[in-house]
């Protein structure tokens, strides 16, 4: 099992039981699932940057990503429908908890000049975040990459709001800006 979910268990869920003063358990928030994905907008000249985006966010994520295909043409961009223009995995259980635990003690740590991620939330209490380069993971050699690819994230949780979400990624130590830092 991994360590977050353990942490989840024992420390996360019952202090917000506390905090929010749920009567049920099943009204305590938890996370369901992380999507992260990858826009490749040049894969329309180089078919094989999609290619290289599909091995790295495997490498990642540790699962096999789906390839996103565009749905309209748009003649400015030279795109038609039908041609990759992205890849994208959904992670859940084990794996997502596996993944969160990455992100938050190894790679949001490496950014150059981090001070904290924002408090911003979707007004759902689900929390999105966009990393600029790949090499930030451990899995990603540095001396293989062949060109920098940026990536989002998104944390989908079970809370109804933005205070609940917030406080179940403070539970489990996401990194947010503090107050004085603003």
């Amino acid at each position: 099992m991994p360590r977050l979910n353990d942490y989840y268990k024992e420390t996360v869920f019952p202090s917000l039981k506390e905090k929010f003063g749920y009567k049920n358990i099943h009204q305590i928030p938890g996370l369901e699932k992380i999507v992260v994905s990858m826009g490749v907008g040049s894969a329309v000249e180089t078919k094989s940057r999609m290619d290289v985006a599909v091995k790295d966010l495997g490498k990642i994520t540790g699962q096999k990503p789906a390839i996103k295909v565009a749905r309209k043409s748009v003649a400015n961009f030279r795109l038609r429908a039908g041609s990759p223009v992205g890849c994208m995995v959904t992670l859940r259980n084990e794996r997502m908890y596996e993944f969160f635990d990455r992100l938050v003690s190894v790679v949001l740590p490496r950014i150059r000049d981090f001070r904290g991620m924002k408090d911003k939330f979707d007004g759902q209490g689900n929390y999105s975040l966009g990393l600029s380069e790949q090499s930030l993971f451990p899995e990603i050699e540095l001396d293989k990459v062949e060109f920098t690819q940026g990536m989002n994230v998104t944390i989908v949780t079970s809370a109804r709001t933005d205070e609940e979400g917030r406080a179940l990624l403070d539970g489990f130590g996401f990194p947010f800006r503090r107050k004085e830092d603003k």
